[in-house]
């Protein structure tokens, strides 16, 4: 028994994720190891591993018959381990509880290269600073399997969890903290320079970052460190709204490798960022830049300069598009195959037209409330585009079903049509589902069904 109790004792304790209302786990000696006494709240356990049964031989030949073993414990490890992998972090954590078997197949590597921990209760400070302690115990002070983290919605994350993750986590390559808002600029600081393998990185509503680079003084040295670069790919900035151009052009210039970058409702943006964006990163695929009220024609015309490279844009709800920046990206962006221009009034079907006649290979489309597109522009896109797959005109008042059924009669391989809040009949949503069997199609004409 001292063995075992100066083993546990020695040994770094995993995490366990609970509600406040589940009494603690009592330990060999019968005392509570729980690692915080706030009460109200969801914290981490710690706990030691579950002691393993000494019986006497003379008192087991006494005792009476043991219990069928359980079916589940008839598995073999790598199925147990199989079934485990499919468990949330916490549910995993608890799993550890149940018997030494199981404890040490909860703990096998191999189920341990994400943790995803959610709830807006959650001490994810605490949680994050006991699973990396357990984890690094075979490496101490350095977790190597641990590749993704997902943080999304844990509302009591601050930097203290971001800068543990940063310091025990190299090999980390994936970070969502989206609505994380209590992180700042430092945090992501420590993530990129501490962790070089990262590639993907969601700090959306994480409204107290505006800047990623490698110097903690980003607004001065906008140039990356000694050549050093960041390797994210994808960035999702969604409802970061103090990001400003000068935010944007040092993210540019530190993260040239970006293919996916997502800056929705960052509302400070202006066309001079997005110029900055073109210099530097010459990659990007995807594009989103919506209800950026600031955002123009001339913002299009830099967009366009990425060429053939960008396949998904959007710009739903800029106001300040017209036919003009539609006409850019079309002439150069060849290769687009998504487009959402949702809101933007001033395009008409001068734009669609040309739209459709220089990217053929479009697959999906919403031009819906834009009140300038009539049943001319759709039959133009319908003769063009005969791989359109996605087709949104909602709200759009001047489309009838003469353009529907046109559009039917040419794209066969249409699979969601949305014309809610549009003057079409019953015929043309039967016409169109007569052409295109597999298509859904959202509609407010209570006669159709």
């Amino acid at each position: 028994d001292s063995d075992l109790s100066m083993r546990t004792l020695s040994t770094p304790s995993p995490a366990l994720i609970c509600p406040p209302n589940l009494p603690g786990f009592q330990n060999g000696r019968g005392s509570s190891t729980s690692s915080s006494s706030i009460t109200g709240e969801t914290v981490a356990m710690v706990h030691s591993p579950p002691p393993t049964r000494l019986t006497h031989p003379l008192i087991r030949l006494a005792s009476r018959p043991q219990k069928e073993q359980a079916s589940i414990d008839r598995l073999p490890d790598h199925s147990m381990v199989q079934i485990f992998s499919f468990l949330p972090t916490n549910q995993l954590c608890r799993c550890a509880r149940v018997c030494r078997r199981w404890y040490n197949l909860a703990w096998d590597p191999r189920l341990w290269r994400t943790i995803r921990l959610t709830g807006e209760t959650v001490n994810v400070d605490r949680a994050l600073k006991v699973l990396t302690r357990r984890l690094c115990q075979d490496t101490p002070n350095v977790c190597l399997m641990l590749e993704t983290v997902t943080v999304s919605g844990c509302r009591r994350l601050t930097d203290r969890g971001l800068y543990t993750i940063a310091q025990c986590c190299p090999e980390l390559r994936r970070l969502e903290v989206s609505g994380c808002y209590n992180i700042s600029n430092e945090a992501v600081f420590d993530v990129v320079s501490l962790c070089p393998n990262l590639e993907h990185l969601d700090v959306s509503g994480c409204s107290k970052v505006t800047c990623i680079s490698l110097t903690r003084e980003a607004s001065i040295k906008l140039s990356p460190l000694h050549g050093k670069q960041i390797s994210i790919r994808y960035l999702d900035m969604t409802d970061c709204f103090v990001l400003e151009d000068e935010g944007l052009h040092t993210i540019a210039a530190h993260c040239t490798q970006l293919t996916h970058l997502y800056l929705r409702r960052c509302v400070r943006l202006t066309d001079e960022g997005l110029r900055y964006l073109v210099i530097y990163c010459a990659s990007i695929k995807e594009l989103s830049v919506s209800d950026c009220r600031f955002v123009s024609d001339f913002g299009l015309r830099e967009i366009a300069k990425l060429e053939s490279r960008l396949r998904y844009l959007s710009i739903a709800h800029c106001g300040r598009v017209t036919d003009v920046g539609i006409r850019y990206v079309a002439k150069y962006c060849s290769k687009l195959r998504y487009l959402n221009a949702r809101g933007c009034e001033g395009i008409t079907d001068h734009g669609v037209e040309y739209l459709a006649k220089n990217c053929t290979k479009l697959k999906s489309l919403d031009i819906g409330k834009c009140p300038l597109v009539s049943d001319t522009g759709l039959e133009c896109l319908a003769l063009n585009c005969f791989n359109l797959k996605r087709l949104s005109l909602k709200s759009c008042e001047s489309i009838t079903g003469q353009g529907l059924q046109i559009v039917a009669a040419n794209c066969f391989d249409l699979q969601t049509l949305n014309v809610q809040d549009c003057e079409v009949s019953v015929e043309a949503l039967r016409f169109v589902k007569r052409h295109c069997k597999r298509c859904v199609i959202e509609h407010t004409n209570p006669a159709f069904f």
